[in-house]
């Protein structure tokens, strides 16, 4: 199973990089289509299997919606292979391993349903095709962004606020997430973060589109956590805040894990936001600081500390006038008396 996914994934990659120029094929031959990919092995193998011989395509747009339809029957097994193997999870380790593949299949679903619909245009189609790549293995409109992003007003303007002291509509983050999930439509939903250190983990799901939380600056309001591998986490869930929903922008907070070195992977901030942008934030850990999982993200003025693959990910991300900082290793062994060992 585990060399299925693997073949699925790059499968997925080799649509991803499908020519353009290709229009028709005059043989009618899978193969020759597949010959056209990157990866074909993959390819040929995932498209001749099963009842996928037949009616073999003779335009582009006939082998990408065919391969679709593969991809998209091939994520469904692995799904109910995957919810099947929660009852065989021996601890509590496995569980949460379990629960991470389990989420990331059902938004590998979700994307392939958005490119299957008629009206997702191409170049939408290819991006999704590559977070499903991720996830199984411009960056933003400027003018208006950049105006949302530098405004002093914005957060005068916030549709909630979030303060410890009882001033505002909520005094947690999550709280706010919560109810900002009810609201109608999908516009732009600011959220006031007022001064405070908030010990909280935070998740915002792919249903929670353009989403933006302002803080009073990186140095005054602060989101905390914890969690690690070390602790029993997956590096997945390990993350203090997680954000999936496209268009998410942070302004002028600080994401932080305290877990420490010794606890190896620790995520202060998981995003799989498309068009996502974080504006004079900083990133605070040590192993796995920043994990840039998927999409189109863009980073501006911000800060990010770590010691190992403290940036990681799939994601296609712009780096614009940040400051990144290695900090020290953690010793892990007390000095010998032999300076040969030390």
């Amino acid at each position: 199973m585990a060399i299925k996914l693997e073949l699925f994934a790059i499968f997925m990659l080799s649509l991803s990089f499908f020519s353009s120029t290709i229009l028709a094929s005059d043989s009618g031959d899978v193969n020759w289509w597949c010959d056209k990919t990157p990866y074909p092995a993959p390819c040929k193998y995932f498209m001749s299997h099963g009842g996928h011989k037949s009616n073999a395509p003779k335009k582009k747009s006939e082998f990408r919606k065919k391969a679709m339809e593969v991809a998209m029957e091939r994520a469904l097994t692995a799904q109910s292979h995957n919810k099947w193997l929660g009852s065989k999870c021996r601890n509590e380790r496995e569980k949460a391993a379990w629960a991470d593949c389990l989420k990331q299949y059902q938004d590998t679903i979700q994307q392939l349903n958005q490119t299957l619909d008629p009206a997702t245009k191409f170049r939408g189609a290819r991006r999704f095709r590559l977070r499903v790549a991720s996830h199984v293995q411009q960056c933003v409109k400027a003018d208006q962004q950049q105006r949302l992003l530098q405004s002093t007003s914005t957060a005068a303007k916030a549709n909630l606020v979030v303060a410890q002291d009882g001033s505002g509509n909520y005094k947690t983050i999550k709280a706010a997430i919560e109810a900002a999930a009810k609201r109608s439509g999908s516009g732009r939903y600011v959220i006031h973060v007022k001064k405070g250190v908030y010990k909280e983990n935070i998740e915002i799901g792919n249903k929670m589109k353009n989403i933006m939380l302002v803080g009073d600056g990186l140095r005054n309001t602060i989101i905390t956590g914890s969690r690690s591998v070390g602790g029993g986490f997956t590096t997945f869930n390990s993350a203090t805040v997680a954000v999936t929903g496209e268009g998410f922008i942070a302004r002028g907070i600080t994401f932080r894990n305290t877990a420490g070195p010794q606890n190896h992977q620790a995520v202060a901030l998981r995003s799989g936001s498309d068009l996502s942008v974080f504006y004079q934030c900083s990133f605070e850990g040590y192993q796995d600081t920043l994990y840039v999982h998927s999409q189109r993200q863009f980073y501006k003025e911000c800060y990010i500390y770590g010691t190992v693959d403290f940036i990681f990910g799939n994601a296609a991300v712009v780096l614009q006038n940040c400051m990144i900082y290695a900090r020290r290793l953690w010793i892990t062994k007390k000095c010998s008396h032999s300076t040969r060992q030390n």
